[in-house]
């Protein structure tokens, strides 16, 4: 590891830096082999206002923004919740055409990575 000092605006930052080789030209890793999908587990039947498909956080962040509603009919590739997080909004995409059974968060409310935003039928 080697340390520097990075200055950013007139603010000095000092950071690690792992050295990864000798060579001039920039080290580039192979992508690694793509895994199969694993077998679906059989998953209970909903219960209350739960739908069977479950919309999860791909990061942590802020809900900033909620494009849906419960009982909206979706297509896949559409925007349903945007995160915010480092001062980039990230939309969460429908994976699949459905219905929104439930919404599990609201606007301003902090989210982890995992957990539920919504679910749809």
């Amino acid at each position: 590891m080697k340390s520097l000092r990075i200055t950013v605006n007139g603010t000095a930052y000092d950071v690690q830096v792992e050295e990864l080789g000798t060579d001039s030209a920039p080290a580039v890793s192979a992508p690694a082999p793509a895994k199969a999908a694993p077998a679906p587990k059989a998953t209970p039947a909903p219960s209350g206002n739960e739908g069977s498909v479950k919309v999860t956080a791909p990061m942590p962040g802020t809900v900033v923004r909620i494009e849906v509603n419960t009982g909206d009919a979706v297509k896949a590739g559409q925007d349903l919740i945007f995160i915010e997080a480092m001062k980039m909004e990230t939309p969460v995409k429908a994976a699949q055409d459905g219905t929104v059974a439930s919404i599990a968060v609201q606007k301003g409310e902090s989210v982890d990575t995992g957990k539920v935003l919504l679910t749809m039928n």
